[in-house]
């Protein structure tokens, strides 16, 4: 199993009189090549989560395990190499660039790993061609001077260098214009597609990230609530709702029509196969369309 999560629970000034419980007894197996869609509303424990992946949070209680390795057993872990091998890209990941120039801050990785001055520029030139940016055209350039989503792309080439094995994405389209944010999405197909990345996906979007995952988890106050196919957990729209989750529209037309007594299915969060349904209801009930 390339992750694993075992009855993880996490507490928050635990032992006192503000104790809280951010994660309660989460288990979890994520197979090499997926990719997971990780959902929840904010305040859900989606990033106390995630941040278990790499060593920035340790759990109360629980294992992670990682290609074999239990990261927080009696044996001892080389955070360093799990940085290197799960890349964590965190809300706002534009906040975190530092470099006088784009090739500085995607190189700062890589050098820190003692990688090179050869082996460093052929990984800077991949990770930029991997988030759509240009090189000669760009590296040069200071990262303050880009658009709030090309800064965020250089970020992202900056996890990318290390060549990691897992991504884990927190929210990586919060605060883009609807452009911005297709860019984005459409970037981390073509690295799940191109580089067979393991991708953990978080968000509170259901309608962008239905696309993307093969999987997607649901949670609610620290717990795993639902989970499946994206078909199967938007049969559970009612659910959704009621979880303060926002349903894609095309999902919310279908459970509307649904609610009026109309013969449709529910799991459907595309154009294409509302538009297939909903004939298919006309039909059913007026005869053959005109």
């Amino acid at each position: 199993m390339f992750l694993e999560i075992k009855d993880l629970t996490c507490f928050y000034m635990g032992g006192g009189p503000f104790e809280v419980k951010a994660l309660d007894r989460i288990n979890l197996k994520v197979n090499k090549g997926e990719f997971l869609g990780l959902i929840g509303r904010t305040g859900s424990g989606k990033t106390t989560l995630v941040q278990h992946f790499n060593g920035l949070i340790k759990p109360s209680q629980g294992t992670v395990i990682f290609q074999g390795k239990d990261l927080y057993g009696q044996e001892r872990v080389d955070w360093r190499e799990i940085r290197q091998k799960i890349g964590l890209v965190f809300q706002h990941p534009e906040d975190q660039l530092f470099g006088e120039t784009v090739y500085e801050d995607v190189a700062f990785g890589p050098r820190k790993l003692g990688i090179d001055d050869n082996f460093t520029n052929q990984r800077v030139k991949e990770a930029l061609r991997l988030v759509n940016l240009n090189f000669d055209e760009i590296k040069e350039r200071s990262p303050f001077s880009l658009s709030r989503g090309e800064m965020r792309r250089v970020a992202i080439a900056g996890v990318l260098s290390m060549e990691p094995e897992l991504l884990v994405m927190d929210e990586p389209t919060a605060g883009l214009d609807p452009r911005g944010r297709q860019e984005l999405l459409e970037q981390v197909r073509y690295l799940h597609q191109e580089k067979g990345l393991t991708i953990i996906f978080v968000s509170h979007n259901m309608g962008e990230i239905a696309r993307l995952a093969h999987r997607l988890v649901v949670m609610e106050e620290g717990k795993i609530v639902l989970e499946g196919t994206p078909g199967k957990i938007f049969k559970e729209g009612e659910r959704l709702l009621s979880l303060g989750l926002e349903l894609p529209q095309i999902t919310l037309l279908m459970l509307t029509l649904k609610r009026q007594g109309r013969d449709v299915k529910t799991d459907i969060f595309t154009v294409e196969k509302a538009r297939e349904e909903i004939m298919k209801m006309m039909k059913g009930k007026w005869g053959e369309p005109c």
